[in-house]
This record gives C-alpha cells, sequence and structure tokens, in this order.
C-alpha cells in the first residue's frame, strides 16, 4: 500500500495560470484523484464532517491573512500545503474585497450546500395522488349533504326512481337520462329505493363529488369489475334517452326501431371515441372526445335533431334507409355486389375489394363475405366524413398494399387506373397520372417527396380529397368542377362537417321521395317527421 502512496512533496507545482488548466484537463483530474488517496485529504474530510455532525462552524482558511494564518494554524489543510502554495482563493468582486466578508445570519438561496443542523427537519409532501379520488373539502361536502337532506327529507324510506331523477341533475350534475344507471349503482340489494345514507356513501364518502363530471359519468356506466366501457354499458342510458326526451316521443310505438336507433348511437360513438378499435372505451378516451358535451347538449335541447354529434335522429334515418336501399334480400347484409351499387356506383371495384378484405376494419358480421349493419355504419361514417381522423385513418388501410406505414407512387397508380379507365368509359376528359401524382402531393406536401404518410394526410385539410381522387368517381368530378351548390353550402354552415352536410341532403332527399310516394298511394296529407314513423 505505501509503494500506492503519492507524497505530499509531489504535489508542490509552480503555480499555473487557469487557461492552461483548462487546457489540460485530464491531468487535472489525474492531480485530483492522487490527491483524494492522500492520509491527510482522509483525515481532513473526517474532521470537516465530524465538525458538521457536531455543529461548529466551518472556518475557512484565507492565504496571506495573519489572523487567518493563526487561526488556521491546526488545521489540517494548512498542513498539507505551505502558504505561498496552497490552493487560490475565490475571485475577489470589483472593489477588491473578497465574495464573503461576513457571516451571514438569515437563510439565503445563496448560501453554502453545508449547513448547520443541529435538528433534523423533515419536509412534509402533500398526499398528490388518492386511488379512490380525492377528497371533498368539509365545506363543499357540508353544503352537498345539505342538498341531499333537503331532497331526501320526508322520504324515510328512500327516494324511487322517478323522484331521484332531481338527486341526478340537482346533486350530481348529471344528464336526466343518467337517473337509472345511477339509481342501480347506489341501491346494490335492488330494493327499489335509495336511502340518503346510501347516497351519501357513493357520491359523498366515495369522493364522486370532487371527480370532474367525464370520470362521474365513466365510473356510473362501467361495470365495478372493469377499467373499460364496452357498448352494452351504454344501452340503459339510451333507453331513458328514448324513454323520456321529447324529441323521440313518435317512435316509442315502434320499439324495434328505437333499438335501431340506440344501437346506431352506440356505433357512432365508438367510430369516433374508441381510437384503438378495441371495443373498450378508456377513461383517457372519453375525456379526449366530445361525448359528455353532446350528452349534456341532448339532456339541454328539447329537437333530438340539433345534437348533430351521436343522437340527431335525422342522421340515423339516413343511416338506415341507405343501408336498407342496398339491402336487396332485406336479411340484414350486405355483400360486394351490393356495396358496388352505393351512390350510383361511386366506387370502384379495388376499393371494395379492400373493404371486404377487412384490411380498414375487421367485420363484426358471422356470415363470410357479408358485411352486417355495424360495419356498413363504420363505412358510410367513413366515406361521407374524409375530413376526420377516423375516416383518414379507415382509408389509408385500404390504399396501403404493404401496409409498411407510407403511401408510394405504385399503390397510388394502383387505384387510379380504375378510376382513369371509367374516365374514359364515360367520355370524359382523362388525367393522366403524372398529372394526378403531382396534384396529390401539392395537396398534402409530405415532408418526404417520395411517399405519403399518415400524418401527413392528418396535416393538410385536402388530404379527404386525395381518396376521392384515387376511388370515387363522383365525388373526383365535384371536386375538379367546385360544384358550386357545395360550395354554398359550406359557407351557409361553416361550423358543419362533411358528414352533416351529407346527411341534411340526403334526409331531404329521402323525405320527398316519401312524400311522393305517399301522394301516388293516394295521400292526401303530406308526410310529418314529428307524427309518424318513416319506416
Amino acid at each position: 500500500m505505501e509503494s500506492l502512496m503519492v507524497d505530499v512533496e509531489l504535489l508542490q507545482l509552480p503555480e499555473a495560470s487557469p487557461m492552461s488548466m483548462k487546457s489540460n484537463q485530464d491531468f487535472v483530474k489525474k492531480l485530483f484523484d492522487q490527491w483524494l488517496t492522500l492520509p491527510e485529504t482522509n483525515r481532513l474530510a473526517a474532521s470537516l464532517v465530524n465538525d458538521v455532525k457536531s455543529g461548529v462552524a466551518l472556518n475557512v482558511v484565507c492565504g496571506g491573512s495573519s489572523s487567518a494564518t493563526n487561526s488556521g494554524s491546526n488545521s489540517p489543510l494548512a498542513s498539507m500545503f505551505p502558504a505561498r502554495n496552497g490552493p487560490p482563493l475565490s475571485p475577489r468582486n470589483s472593489n477588491g474585497s473578497p465574495r464573503i466578508t461576513r457571516q451571514r445570519t438569515g437563510l439565503s438561496n445563496l448560501s453554502s450546500p453545508l449547513k448547520v443542523v443541529s435538528d433534523h427537519i423533515k419536509e412534509l409532501i402533500p398526499q398528490f395522488y388518492f386511488e379512490d379520488g380525492r377528497p371533498s373539502p368539509n365545506d363543499q361536502k357540508e353544503q352537498c349533504i345539505t342538498k341531499i337532506n333537503s331532497l331526501f327529507h320526508g322520504y324515510e324510506d328512500g327516494l324511487q326512481l322517478q323522484e331521484f331523477k332531481l338527486v341526478t341533475t340537482g346533486i350530481c350534475k348529471v344528464p336526466s337520462f343518467f337517473a337509472t344507471s345511477l339509481f342501480k349503482k347506489v341501491d346494490i340489494n335492488n330494493t327499489g329505493f335509495v336511502k340518503r345514507e346510501a347516497f351519501i356513501d357513493y357520491w359523498v364518502n366515495g369522493n364522486m363529488l370532487t371527480k370532474e363530471i367525464a370520470t362521474q359519468i365513466f365510473t356510473i356506466l362501467k361495470q365495478p369489475v372493469n377499467k373499460y366501457l364496452v357498448k352494452d354499458d351504454f344501452k340503459p342510458v339510451l333507453q331513458e334517452l328514448l324513454a323520456t326526451h321529447p324529441g323521440l316521443e313518435f317512435l316509442q310505438g315502434t320499439p324495434e326501431f328505437q333499438d335501431r336507433y340506440a344501437e346506431t348511437v352506440i356505433y357512432r360513438i365508438y367510430y369516433y371515441i374508441n381510437r384503438s378499435g378495441n371495443g373498450h372505451i378508456t377513461l383517457r378516451e372519453l375525456k379526449r372526445g366530445n361525448l359528455v358535451d353532446a350528452l349534456q347538449h341532448a339532456d339541454d335541447e328539447e329537437d333530438i335533431n340539433k345534437v348533430l354529434r351521436y343522437f340527431s335522429y335525422e342522421h340515423f334515418y339516413v343511416i338506415y334507409c341507405k343501408f336498407w336501399e342496398l339491402d336487396t334480400d332485406h336479411d340484414f347484409l350486405i355483400d360486394k355486389e351490393n356495396l358496388i351499387r352505393y351512390s350510383n356506383h361511386a366506387l370502384t371495384y379495388r376499393i371494395v375489394d379492400r373493404i371486404f378484405s377487412q384490411v380498414p376494419r375487421k367485420f363484426t358480421s358471422k356470415t363470410e363475405g357479408k358485411m352486417g349493419y355495424e360495419d356498413f355504419v363504420y363505412f358510410i361514417l367513413a366515406e361521407e366524413d374524409k375530413s376526420s381522423e377516423p375516416s383518414l385513418e379507415y382509408w389509408f388501410k385500404c390504399i396501403d398494399l404493404d401496409a409498411n406505414g407510407f403511401l408510394t407512387r405504385n399503390e397510388l397508380q394502383f387505384f387510379y387506373e380504375e378510376q382513369l379507365h371509367r374516365m374514359e368509359c364515360m367520355a370524359q376528359e382523362a388525367v393522366l397520372f403524372e398529372d394526378i401524382l403531382c396534384q396529390l402531393f401539392d395537396m398534402v406536401k409530405p415532408e418526404d417527396e417520395g411517399y405519403i404518410s399518415l400524418n401527413d394526410l392528418k396535416g393538410s385539410k385536402l388530404s379527404g380529397n386525395v381518396f376521392n381522387i384515387l376511388f370515387n368517381l363522383n365525388k373526383f368530378m365535384a371536386f375538379e368542377t367546385r360544384d358550386p351548390f357545395l360550395i354554398r353550402q359550406e359557407r351557409a354552415n361553416p361550423t358543419w362537417t362533411e358528414w352533416d352536410r351529407f346527411a341534411h341532403r340526403e334526409y331531404i332527399r329521402l323525405s320527398m321521395e316519401e312524400d311522393v310516394e305517399d301522394t301516388s298511394n293516394g295521400s292526401a296529407e303530406a308526410w310529418d317527421d314529428s307524427l309518424e314513423v318513416p319506416f
């Protein structure tokens, strides 16, 4: 071990300039490492640590001062270095005085990290995560309990469902058609009554009071064993909506169409909200979407057709009638030949083949080669609103033949070839693929000039037209001619989506056809969609 020791005298080096030290950092590091191995260094460190533990103030040795030399004569640091060869002092300030001129008595943010601590002080960090939700503040809890006492006053046996609706809207502030679902959450024994104590235990003590409305709705709807929502979780809410909403009263005499309406609403919700496509809506997906706003809008608005997101009956009517038109044998299934007739044969055979290969989405239909109603809902939403992200993802998978995440020139040409052939057969002026390719890249402006990615499409406002050019001839022609009717409609309702405009046009067309049919059957009365069931 003695052979490894470094003689102190070896460290007595001539004074060097800071620049030379900075240019020889490796040498300085080695020198510092050797200094750390000296026994004097170990004794110095041990002495300083002991001083800190015992609360003794640390003395800084200042070379060149007689008082400092006398006070530090017994210091291990002074014994290691002669006065003239000691470590340099800290740089002085502009007036020539040392930076530390007096010992500070107060606390400072610039104080030394070595603090004299006589007592162990523990800084308590407040709890910021609560598995069951943040507890309610006492004043908020007291105000809520006061309201609960008022609504439950006089009901010793508890509230029945009809009386409980005031609790749903007045205290919980969730849509009124959540009353049944919330009632069953509290009445776990199915007694038909909700007592005051049981509701306080669920809503107040269960920390539901402090949760945001999306979390409240998620908790009310989901099953206790799940951490997600499935389609069946929405059925009780929609059944109550159908039973209580004034805009849906006319459907009460036709339960089969009530079921179809509820199914369609659920499929639309999952199309937009369940972006993972696994059939499980998580709390994060619910918060990121607009479903909570739509639920509140449906509760406040008496005209259900003004609730364009998810709940519009007119939108359901269009979807169902379009499916019924294609389903010629009415077995509630459609095949390739049925779908190719969609929108007056607007789609190419190649894109229909890709849909039925189930590349964009696996069919829920159990019959091979057949598309069910739910599959059609996803298709028509994707086809008629290509500005939405779910639609862009749907059609991107169709065009991406090798599933590598990029649309190449060959893939674009493969789908456009059939469009070009159709234009030639219809004696329309054909646009060569080279010209179309330049147009596509000009619309999307991809980061890489060799291919188009999904992110490129999501970043462009004209992405929907890219897909129309490739496989929807009717919309391609409308885009090329800049249909003034469509432009005027867009200006009239700037907040509407492409789907909203399409559903509005189709509903008018379908209702007019219904009027003509009624007239031809000898009916002198115009069809009133608020009084009759249009099926």
